[in-house]
Order: C-alpha cells, then sequence, then structure tokens
C-alpha cells in the first residue's frame, strides 16, 4: 500500500500538469501495429519503386524487383483494406480540447487521402501489370494475365507515378504536422501512435 502511494506520488511529480485524457488517449495496439507496418512497407515500396526503374532492361534483378514490388503492393492493399475496417469500427482517439478546428480538419482529410490513395496505387498497379506481359505473380505464384495490352497499360502507368508522387507528398506533409505538433504546444501528441 506504502508502495503504490509512492509510485503514485512520484509519478504525478514528473508528470506534468495535463488533463487526464489527453494523457490517455491513445490509439489501439491494433492501430499502432498496423499504422507502422503500413508505414514501413510504403516507404519500403517508394524506395525500391525508383530503384527498380534504374536497373537495365532484360537483366534477371530487374525482372525479381519487379515481382517483388509488385508483391509487396498487394499485401500493402490487403493491410490497408484492413485498417480501414478497423479504423471503421474503432473510433480514434480525440484530440486535446485545445487543438484549432483547422488543425483537425487538415488531419482528418490528409488521413483520408492515404486511405483513397493507398487503396488507388495497388489496384493500378495491379490493373497495369495485368495488361503487361508479364503479368501479376504473388511471389512467384501466377495470379492473373489480361494480354498485352501497351494502349490500355501506358496511361494507367503514368497514373501509378502520378499517386506515388502525391502519396510523397501527403508523407512529407504528414510528417510536418507531426514536426509541428512535436515542437509546438502539444509535445506529446505524437506518441498516441507510438509504442
Amino acid at each position: 500500500m506504502l508502495l503504490k502511494a509512492n509510485a503514485d506520488h512520484f509519478i504525478a511529480s514528473v508528470r506534468p500538469a495535463r488533463p487526464a485524457a489527453e494523457w490517455l488517449a491513445r490509439y489501439s495496439r491494433t492501430a499502432i501495429i498496423l499504422h507502422w507496418t503500413t508505414a514501413a512497407l510504403v516507404i519500403a515500396m517508394i524506395v525500391l519503386g525508383q530503384f527498380m526503374t534504374e536497373v537495365p532492361r532484360g537483366t534477371p534483378l530487374r525482372g525479381t524487383l519487379f515481382n517483388l514490388h509488385k508483391s509487396i503492393g498487394l499485401i500493402v492493399l490487403a493491410l490497408i483494406l484492413v485498417r480501414l475496417g478497423w479504423r471503421l469500427t474503432h473510433r480514434p482517439p480525440p484530440f486535446p480540447a485545445d487543438i484549432a478546428p483547422w488543425t483537425r480538419k487538415l488531419a482528418g482529410a490528409t488521413h483520408a487521402a492515404f486511405y483513397v490513395l493507398l487503396i488507388a496505387q495497388p489496384v493500378i498497379g495491379y490493373v497495369a501489370s495485368a495488361f503487361g506481359e508479364y503479368g501479376v505473380a504473388f511471389f512467384g505464384a501466377p495470379l492473373s494475365s489480361w494480354g498485352y495490352r501497351p494502349a490500355l497499360r501506358e496511361p494507367l502507368i503514368a497514373a501509378h507515378h502520378w499517386v506515388a508522387d502525391l502519396l510523397v507528398a501527403l508523407i512529407c506533409l504528414h510528417l510536418l504536422g507531426v514536426a509541428w505538433h512535436r515542437m509546438g504546444a502539444h509535445k506529446r501528441l505524437w506518441r498516441r501512435m507510438w509504442r
């Protein structure tokens, strides 16, 4: 009993005075795992996408990297659909009361845009690949090939690159928002999505 009282006193003395709700308002463990897994895979896909296009055509390495890119893309699609389902059935923690309304709206719009782009990107890539010379394989297992149709494939490849650029811009905006809160009045806000 005395030990618990001392521990509570110590925690109260080192914790800044903040509303209890702000200390408890965290994302669930599942949401945190889904967030960081998605983030790691998307960043890996962007880096891989840039690197694989520099590898000379006709080399085995290029084929291996493209197949890896397609396979991870399908994993990202499945993961983002699971994450969307989780988000629709689990309410995110509320923002602290002193967060400006425009900041809340920008955060909401950014998250919605992430979901749209992270679903659209692998779907566009899948369809473009299905109309390509090699089709789509998941870690070597053939999935689909709809016949080589350059007239359909080329606009989809262009859209795939365009969406990738939008995702990079959105990631930068998201990171700027995290840094802005980290350096501003809401230093602990980022911890809602940390381990």
